[in-house]
């Protein structure tokens, strides 16, 4: 690749397209103007002139093609999980020796105590910051820069790192999640991490775009990635983990409320290729949607063909999107009352509508799109984009056409992409899992509270729109100690700290299995099933169900359970 093209990969002037190639490898040359950046043998990310985009909606390349955007799954322990529990039996002292963690997020603060060994040197095996340009990039990504633990030691050792090795968290999300899996203990803070033996494999993630944010009315003061950046972000720590010949668990605490929520998007299938691999655990998020009104489920009433949607905006959300995925095989319309009375007709559906709607009495432009069978799913999807939104209530009437249109989804944008002021008056807790949390290979996991044993207010609740079971399991995630960027710890909440603290409990799963070598071959469904087996469920549920999954994490339980086998 060029420098040029290389340049092409971060520009703001090109934007990214998501392809899956295996089955249609015609595609990379079918673009205009494209350069062709390979991930795997399967996907490719291609990099066109903005200018070539359609402005109007996602164009003649598709909504799957379109990088969906994520945001953090957390907000501002080692009891529950039973690992203490378990290192009082000979072998079985689990510190996630010889095994990776990665973490693909926000960064890290390296220089913090939580990640450094007893001599002082680092416990981060490699950093890959895809925001410093110009560098070395790893393997074949071509953007980013690399830097191994030799050069973090290195820094370690001046007054100024930063001077050395650039590289940190603004945010604190990222630090947050490497400390809850992997960080070194400190007892007079009560603290220490899952898995405070394994060294990290961090990815700090470039944000999303302009050009996409734009489109998606992302505000600019939110932390916002885009779908390929993160799967750039397995992809290399499972290639790195090959090269260093050590097993990985990485763990993705970040999602989106955009898509069919079905475990197919990109991002998912992509975590769901790579949680096959052997000596591979990947933990995904469930996400905390559960209770912030962002999602409608509509039953179309036979005798009117309509189901009725009233959606309250809030005075600070001015531009946002929304995503209405039919159950196939219907068809689906909509029409549109706005809070002043101005009412827009039903818009029929077609093979594929494009309107932009200017209300008369109000400021409000709507940008319609119908995908009749949008190409991934074979759904049919209607987006629509709000731009100077009025404040207040308004309604939606749901059509639908023949005795086949049934039922439908709509989801709102997640985490802080909205107020809390914008919401559905009639919303459904369910559905609300965050992708890759759809995905159907990796663990995906809920967060509880280990004190009340109750599960966190917020937490998005499954089944998949395909009726998958997702959360896999419930893992500690309110009030969770970890550090902070200034060096202190400070309490923590969401699924995000879930995922982190499972992603350490896999990486013990990993030091057993294949550094110990009585499973070489483990990788994450065998894993999740084994966690499965031994999770704690109670007598007054039916599992799995759509809050809990199987059950609450339980290690100890995991290998009593079958230590018939051990």
């Amino acid at each position: 690749m060029t420098e040029e093209e290389r340049g092409r990969i971060v520009s703001e002037d090109y934007a990214d397209m998501i392809v899956n190639y295996v089955n249609n490898p015609r595609i990379l040359q079918r673009v205009p103007n494209a350069t062709v950046h390979i991930m795997n043998e399967a996907y490719a990310v291609l990099h066109i002139p903005v200018s070539q985009l359609e402005a109007s909606g996602v164009g003649t390349y598709g909504y799957s093609t379109t990088p969906n955007l994520c945001g953090l799954a957390s907000e501002i322990a080692l009891e529950a999980s039973t690992v203490t529990e378990l290192r009082k039996y000979p072998g079985f002292n689990l510190r996630g020796q010889n095994v990776l963690i990665g973490i693909v997020d926000t960064g890290i603060n390296y220089n913090l105590p939580a990640f450094k060994r007893a001599d002082g040197t680092t416990k981060i095996a490699a950093i890959w910051d895809q925001t410093i340009q110009g560098r070395v990039s790893p393997f074949n990504t071509d953007f980013g820069t690399e830097y191994r633990s030799d050069q973090i030691n290195q820094a370690l050792k001046t007054a100024n790192p930063l001077e050395i090795v650039p590289s940190t968290d603004e945010n604190g999300h990222g630090t947050m999640l490497a400390g809850i899996a992997a960080g070194t203990e400190d007892p007079g803070k009560e603290f220490a991490g899952v898995a405070p033996d394994s060294e990290l494999v961090i990815v700090k993630l470039k944000q999303a775009k302009k050009y996409i944010r734009n489109f998606f009315f992302i505000p600019e003061d939110v932390v916002c990635y885009q779908e390929n950046s993160i799967m750039w972000g397995a992809q290399y720590c499972v290639q790195l983990a090959r090269e260093l010949n050590r097993p990985i668990s990485i763990c993705i605490g970040i999602g989106t409320s955009q898509g069919a929520h079905d475990g197919n998007s990109p991002l998912s299938s992509f975590l769901s290729l790579l949680a096959d691999f052997p000596k591979t655990g990947i933990v995904t998020a469930m996400g905390n949607e559960g209770n912030r009104g962002r999602h409608f489920r509509g039953t179309i009433d036979p005798a009117s063909n309509t189901s009725i949607v009233e959606m309250n905006v809030g005075e600070s959300d001015h531009a946002f999107t929304m995503e209405l995925w039919g159950d196939s095989p219907g068809i689906y319309s909509i029409d549109i009352l706005s809070p002043s009375g101005e009412y827009i007709p039903r818009i029929p559906a077609g093979l594929k509508v494009n309107r932009v709607i200017s209300f008369i009495f109000e400021e409000t432009i709507v940008y319609v799109e119908y995908q009749t069978v949008e190409t991934l799913t074979g759904d049919q999807l209607i987006m629509l984009r709000f731009q100077n939104i009025s404040p207040g209530s308004w309604r939606f009437t749901v059509y639908g056409q023949g005795d086949l249109a049934t039922s439908f989804h709509i989801w709102l944008p997640m985490g802080d992409f909205i107020s809390a002021g914008t919401y559905f008056v009639q919303a459904d807790i369910y559905t609300t899992l965050l992708d890759p949390g759809s995905a159907a290979i990796p663990i995906t996991v809920t967060a509880y509270n280990p004190i009340s044993g109750t599960l966190y207010v917020n937490s998005s609740r499954g089944y998949t729109r395909a009726n998958v079971v997702k959360p896999d399991l419930a893992a500690p995630g309110v009030n969770y100690i970890a550090p902070n960027l200034e060096g202190g710890y400070t309490n923590y909440t969401g699924t995000g700290v879930a995922s982190a603290h499972t992603a350490g409990v896999v990486a013990l799963a990993l030091e057993w299995g294949v550094v110990l070598k009585n499973q070489p071959n483990l990788d994450t469904i065998e894993i999740k099933n084994y966690l499965i087996r031994g999770a704690k469920r109670s007598g007054n549920l039916v599992y799995p169900n759509r809050d809990w999954g199987f059950g609450i994490l339980d290690l100890y339980n995991t290998y009593n359970v079958m230590r018939v086998n051990v």
